[in-house]
This record gives structure tokens, sequence and C-alpha cells, in this order.
């Protein structure tokens, strides 16, 4: 498959990132390889194959949504790195 150099500047200005010069071929190069390789898949005979769902829409089996017994607060705070008055305490993120 053919990719252009105006292929790779209009994928760069949807993608809202700045390409130097010297970076516009090699994107280009690969770009061409990724999709020659995604267009050889085509060849594949997949008679008989199933289709396969992804997982997410798999009906996967799901455990009981009900309340149970959680961390007392002693036992949260056991293996904090800093805690104090039963609290975590995390460094100044300003």
């Amino acid at each position: 498959m053919d990719v252009t150099r105006e292929d790779v500047l209009r994928c760069a200005a949807l993608t809202r990132l700045s390409l130097r010069e010297e970076e516009i071929e090699p994107l280009r190069r690969d770009m061409e390889r990724l999709l020659s390789h995604a267009q050889s898949l085509d060849a594949l005979d997949l008679e008989g194959v199933e289709p396969t769902l992804p997982c997410a829409l798999a009906d996967l089996p799901r455990r009981e949504d009900a309340p149970r017994v959680g961390l007392s607060q002693g036992e949260a705070l056991a293996n904090a790195p800093d805690a104090a008055a039963g609290l975590f305490r995390v460094p100044k993120v300003l």
C-alpha cells in the first residue's frame, strides 16, 4: 500500500503532532509497512473460523454485588509507610 508524504502530514495534523522534516520519511516507510502487513491479512483463508468477541463484550461471570465486611482502619493503615492520626500521610503536591 502506498503512503505519501501528504498522508503522513495529514495524519500528523489529525493527531496534533508536529513532525520535523527528518521524521517524515521514516514515518512514511513505517506506515507503509504497517498498512501492507494489515492488507496481507486479507489473503488468509478464514472459512470455518468462528468470530470472537472482545472480552469487554463477552458475558463474563460476575460476583454478587452485596455489602461485605471491609478492612478496619487499623488494618488499612498497618502497612502504610507513613500514617498519623488514623490517616495516610502523603507528600504535599503543589
